[in-house]
């Protein structure tokens, strides 16, 4: 299979069919797309099938298979099929700080600096709860709204850039990053560490979500949630059946 095929499968697989300018546009258009399409999921882990962050591995999971995955392997993707389009991409790390308690480490999550039109963006199409739908310009302090969403990027003397949300008139912290560019070898450390420490969450329970139009679809544990803009339901399966049945109603996933 060829490079343009594989953009064209690609492309089909996340519903887009707008322009390949290269502007600032189409990213943010690619970008929500993806994050409407492919769900965040951790189930090869929780399978114990060893994941690979290979490029080709990954188009073949998420592309070919109508897989999701985790940031490390979502944002990697992602940051092919842009490189593959004509935009200038770098890796980064970021330091996860919502829903934890303590210090979180430095290398747990996968983000994406990309460049259009001149401009840099923050790009992540790899978090499982709510983050910014479209690519956030490196602009410091600079509040951005998305639908009932406020986001701003901080400056921290020791942290560097702070992706942080709006909740209640007060902001908090998502992730914490430096613009240190990274390698992909570099995340193989971290992605392990994610399937097999005791600690990790990702080898517990199914984690899966995905945005919808309407909200978000998401799984914890055993229990659907289906948000919408006036309330959410939730269902829990009581068979395997139906529970396979739900996670191709709700993300799409058909398990082998």
């Amino acid at each position: 299979m060829n490079t343009n095929s594989q953009i064209e499968k690609y492309l089909d697989r996340i519903g887009f069919s707008g322009s390949l300018d290269g502007s600032a546009k189409t990213l943010a258009d690619l970008q929500e797309r993806h994050l409407h399409t492919v769900p965040y999921e951790n189930l090869d882990i929780l399978e114990g099938r060893a994941l690979s962050l290979d490029p080709q591995e990954l188009y073949q999971k998420i592309v070919i298979r109508q897989r999701g995955g985790y940031c490390f392997e979502t944002n990697a993707l992602f940051g092919w099929l842009l490189r593959e389009l004509g935009y200038t991409v770098t890796d980064l790390v970021a330091r996860f700080w919502r829903d934890e308690p303590n210090l979180p480490p430095k290398r747990r999550h996968h983000i994406l600096k990309v460049e259009a039109e001149g401009v840099n963006y923050l790009c992540d199409v790899g978090v499982g709860g709510i983050v910014p739908r479209r690519p956030l310009p490196f602009i410091e302090d600079h509040v951005q709204q998305q639908g009932d969403e406020s986001y701003r990027l901080e400056r921290d003397p020791q942290d560097g850039w702070v992706l942080c949300e709006q909740k209640k008139e007060a902001w908090h912290r998502i992730y914490s990053f430096t613009e240190e560019p990274q390698l992909p070898k570099d995340y193989l450390f971290a992605s392990f560490w994610c399937e097999k420490a005791p600690d990790s969450i990702f080898n517990k329970y199914p984690i899966v979500a995905i945005r919808t139009s309407e909200g978000r679809h998401t799984l914890a544990d055993k229990e659907f949630r289906i948000f919408s803009a006036t309330d959410v339901k939730t269902y829990t399966p009581q068979t395997d059946e139906a529970y396979k049945e739900a996670l191709f109603t709700y993300f799409g996933i058909r398990l082998n």
